[in-house]
């Protein structure tokens, strides 16, 4: 059996041959440029444009190395900065530069709006992680068909922006969290020693900095695709998740006070998703997105779940009940597969004496939330 194309590739090849990742703004082998195409959803190897004769003072472009007809690109202004972008801007996009004067940012760097103060080494540290972890998610959300414009430069009513925040001695803790599309992030959660303590003190088996982007954009997500009153899509939420409007503060005060019940893996992906049923959408929008995102990686390489030979019991059209529609047998057997990769990969984390890769069970109620998400992500815009 073939292995599916992913919707998102991360495997690569330089134009000597050589392998190359997504991250990556160098061949190691060759030492070609490197640049990723987020519309084509590509790396390629690039070359300089021959500047004609008179446009000494216009933009430096790239073309794809080795093309007979390539499109012209120019590097996105953060590529020699702390983040170290090694994204693309079409030269045409007008949305890429965000002030006059300014070198153009790629669809990934110009969701971003405040950072902490880079004169600090280590928030450059920061700052790096963070931005690597950004443009995995976005180059993510892209393939995924979602709507990702910037509310700096693209779409000032319902776009997306990132304020990165560090905590400043004397004031209160910065908070990582949602507001009308705007992402506070804690610029510490880069910090990986002070992020796993923090994982320990709320006995979560899973906390990560990518982890931390996808739940925050899935209150935004929830927000715009769902929430409205005139969504198609909110009675089905109430019906699985439950009434979003009950006191949220309230919920979360209770949940941070006597914890989740007992059986909250019954219901919910994690203990917080049982907190309120806008934490559950996110928590189980994160889930999707981790599930989709490493099913494509995997099947970049040529690994998919389905060519594993484990035993597992897999799930079947009566898990979903009546809310099966044409799209039950393509989601199934992406959970399917996804459980059977998963399995592997726990064993090889527990050869190597590390925490399971994945330390979650799915129920058939979680399932059915997950189904949701897959059907909002692929309904037409």
């Amino acid at each position: 059996m073939a292995v599916p194309r992913p919707l998102t590739p991360r495997a690569f090849r330089c134009r000597c041959g050589r392998p190359i990742f997504f991250r990556n703004s160098q061949c190691l082998a060759c030492h070609t440029p490197l640049g990723y195409d987020p519309a084509r959803r590509l790396l390629l190897p690039l070359q300089r444009v021959d500047t004609p004769q008179g446009d000494a003072g216009g933009p430096e472009l790239w073309r794809a190395a080795g093309a007979r007809k390539s499109r012209p690109y120019q590097l996105c202004a953060h590529r020699d900065s702390p983040a170290a972008c090694n994204w693309l801007v079409d030269p045409g996009d007008t949305h890429a530069v965000l002030q006059p004067g300014q070198a153009p940012l790629c669809r990934c760097c110009r969701l971003t709006r405040t950072l902490p103060d880079l004169s600090v080494p280590e928030n450059q540290g920061y700052w790096l992680r963070i931005a690597q972890a950004q443009r995995r998610l976005v180059s993510a959300l892209i393939g995924l068909g979602l709507p990702v414009q910037s509310r700096i430069s693209e779409d000032p009513q319902h776009g997306l922006v990132f304020d990165v925040l560090r905590s400043l001695p004397g004031q209160p803790p910065v908070m990582t969290g949602h507001a009308d599309g705007v992402i506070t992030l804690d610029a510490e959660e880069a910090d990986d020693a002070r992020r796993e303590q923090r994982r320990a003190d709320l006995q979560e088996p899973y906390r990560t900095l990518l982890g931390h982007l996808r739940h925050e954009t899935g209150h935004y997500y929830w927000q715009r695709l769902v929430g409205d009153e005139a969504s198609p899509w909110l009675d089905a939420f109430r019906e699985l998740f439950g009434d979003e409007r009950q006191d949220y503060a309230a919920a979360l005060q209770a949940h941070y006070q006597q914890g989740a019940q007992a059986d909250w893996r019954e219901r919910h992906v994690s203990a917080y998703a049982s907190s309120h049923p806008w934490e559950d959408w996110a928590e189980t929008w994160a889930h999707y997105l981790h599930l989709r995102d490493t099913l494509d990686t995997a099947r970049s390489f040529g690994v998919d779940g389905e060519t594993i030979e484990l035993d597992y019991e897999r799930f079947t059209p009566d898990v979903l009940g009546t809310w099966a529609d044409a799209s039950a047998p393509g989601f199934l057997r992406l959970v399917n597969g996804w459980m059977e990769l998963t399995g592997v990969l726990n064993e090889l984390s527990r050869s190597m004496g590390v925490p399971d890769f994945y330390p979650f069970v799915l129920s058939a109620a979680v399932l059915r939330k997950l189904y949701l998400v897959h059907r909002v992500i692929g309904a037409p815009a």
